[in-house]
């Protein structure tokens, strides 16, 4: 394939830097914007070419040397060459290109970025497990980059130093498992008492497999939780570790309870801030009557019972409302939450109405986003409507698509937006969104 040189324009969410050539798109791994580079095309379509980079000729000045030294083979960090000011610039501006592209909308203002620290923040973690005998035997770590291989490393630096830590000794202790290649990934969920492990395992754990796992614990200052077939199998080594693991919201004065598996924030750090942020954004009153929908554990509805007069959290898995209601009773907040189990896909203006007017609304939806809400809000009355919504969003695109839906159909305005660095060095874009009646 051709050799070109190329000025890049702009880098997309997989850190591919975006070029044209002859009036075609053309992604170059590696590449940053402003910069000239050399650069050979590996791949033609129809739509765009990919191309590998090949020099720099004239490089940005953003550039930074990447901290990991398995960074770019690794798949678990996109953005580590790129200065993290310059990181969040770019989602902050992936955010107004959706809203405006997709949705067809323009918040009245952009919100300050929120972000924290750059490294050592992700709490949560899937590991993969491989047997490659041509490696020296068992791989533990995050896959590589565009492979379903497992990388080679032997620290990671987005992962808490401890949990970094552990890489190498288990490798070591999987190999001595009676099974090692029937071990397909141990994932981590740091809490604010103890770190969990929880291993997936293929075949039954023998004897001394278990006492192997017991003094790692011992050594290393961790809880196992084991998994031998579906979620549902899920458990604790040791019973007695069953509530050990939570975390903590100290400005509400909260400590949530959750099980490995359960759908918690990444980085602990900035959900504090962004459920503080989200809070302020909503201005809950004490006579408020607040619905939180895509609830989950309550890590928004628990705060907010603090500040309102009652909250409803809805969330489509019964497991996740059964802790979130555990949780407000042992803080004493059971008389002013409510929980309900629901499809939140499949819902629409009549569900809604049924449930009474609410003041204030929070929407903290999956990736899929929130369609079947943002329609039944929209087809309501002026009356019966929020008067402010604040939606919390891990995908712009779907915000966007929410976004036009409610401002469009439901004479919402779109107040306030920003982006939440909740992923540094990756190209996931968390974003808050406010609408005002």
């Amino acid at each position: 394939m051709s050799l070109e040189v190329l000025k890049i324009e702009s880098l997309d969410l997989e850190a591919h830097g975006v070029a044209h050539l002859e009036g075609k798109v053309v992604f170059v791994d590696g590449a940053l914007p402003g910069e000239k580079v050399l650069a050979r095309i590996v791949k033609r379509k129809a739509s765009f070419d990919t191309a590998r980079l090949e020099r720099i000729l004239e490089p940005s000045s953003q550039r930074v040397k990447a901290p990991c030294p398995h960074f770019g083979v690794c798949g678990g960090c996109a953005m580590q060459h790129l200065d993290p000011a310059a990181q969040v610039a770019i989602k902050q501006r992936a955010l107004e290109d959706s809203l405006g592209h997709i949705g067809k909308v323009r918040p009245g203002m952009m919100l300050t970025p929120m972000h924290g620290a750059t490294f050592g923040y992700r709490y949560r973690a899937r590991l993969s497990v491989r047997v490659v005998k041509k490696k020296g035997g068992v791989l533990v770590g995050f896959r590589e980059k565009r492979s379903s291989y497992v990388a080679d490393i032997q620290q990671c630096l987005v992962l808490p130093r401890h949990v970094s830590d552990l890489l190498m000794p288990l490798r070591e202790l999987v190999g001595r498992m009676s099974h090692p290649d029937r071990i397909p990934q141990i994932e981590v969920a740091v809490g604010d008492q103890t770190t969990v492990l929880l291993l997936r395992h293929m075949e039954p754990l023998v004897r001394a497999d278990i006492e192997h796992l017991r003094v790692f614990a011992i050594e290393h200052g961790v809880t196992w939780w084991l998994q031998p077939k579906g979620p549902e199998t899920v458990h604790p080594l040791d019973p007695a570790d069953a509530d050990k693991l939570a975390y903590s919201l100290p400005e509400f004065g909260l400590r949530m309870p959750y099980r490995p598996t359960d759908f918690t924030q990444v980085n602990h750090a900035v959900n504090q801030t962004l459920i503080s942020r989200a809070l302020t954004l909503l201005d809950v009153q004490s006579e408020d009557r607040v619905a939180d929908l895509f609830c989950g554990l309550g890590n928004f509805t628990l705060p907010l019972a603090t500040r309102a007069k009652s909250v409803l959290g809805v969330e489509g898995s019964s497991a996740l409302t059964e802790r979130a209601l555990d949780a407000a009773r042992r803080h004493g907040l059971d008389s002013r939450t409510e929980f309900a189990t629901l499809n939140l896909f499949e819902v629409d203006a009549e569900w809604l109405r049924g449930l009474g007017h609410f003041d204030r609304m929070l929407i903290d939806p999956p990736r899929e986003g929130a369609e079947a809400v943002a329609r039944a809000l929209a087809a309501l009355a002026p009356g019966e409507r929020p008067r402010r919504l604040v939606y919390v969003s891990c995908s712009p695109a779907t915000l966007a698509r929410d976004a036009g839906i409610l401002v469009h159909e439901g004479g919402y305005r779109l107040s306030a937006a920003g982006v939440v660095n909740m992923f540094p060095h990756t190209g996931h874009v968390e974003s808050i969104a406010v609408f005002d009646a």
